[in-house]
Parts: C-alpha cells; structure tokens; sequence
C-alpha cells in the first residue's frame, strides 16, 4: 500500500463506526461486480466441493480465531 493510501486508510479508521461501515458499503459498491459475485450454481458447487473435502478429510479446519489472528499480520 502506497504513502497516500496509508494516510486514506489512517483517516478512514478515525471516523466513528457508523461512517466507516457507510464508507465501506460505498467502497465495496464501487467494484465491478465480478469480482465478487457468483451465479446460484457457482457458490452450491463450492459449498459442494468444500463440503466433500470436509467429507474425505482432505483439508484441515482451522477455528477462526486462530487463523482470523494470522491472517491480520
């Protein structure tokens, strides 16, 4: 993240929580559509296929707090 996106993102956590959840509703609205939207058919594939790997003991589940914390270093 560039110097001028720091100072955004700086300011943008001093505002109270109302203005920073409108300031992310409008952020969010202003990306294209496809970058986060799947067809019906697309999310109950990977429910499907998450699913199935659960099933088979192919992924490890991780509790959220624990990778919840790694992820925000």
């Amino acid at each position: 993240m560039d110097a001028n996106a720091q100072a955004i993102l700086q300011a943008a956590l001093a505002l109270p929580e109302d203005a920073r959840l409108n300031l992310a509703h409008e952020l969010l609205d202003s990306l294209p559509p496809e970058l986060d939207e799947l067809s019906d058919e697309e999310l109950l594939a990977e429910l499907k296929r998450r699913s199935a790997q659960i099933d088979e003991g192919t992924v490890k589940l991780v509790p959220y707090g624990q990778e919840g914390s790694r992820l925000s270093q």
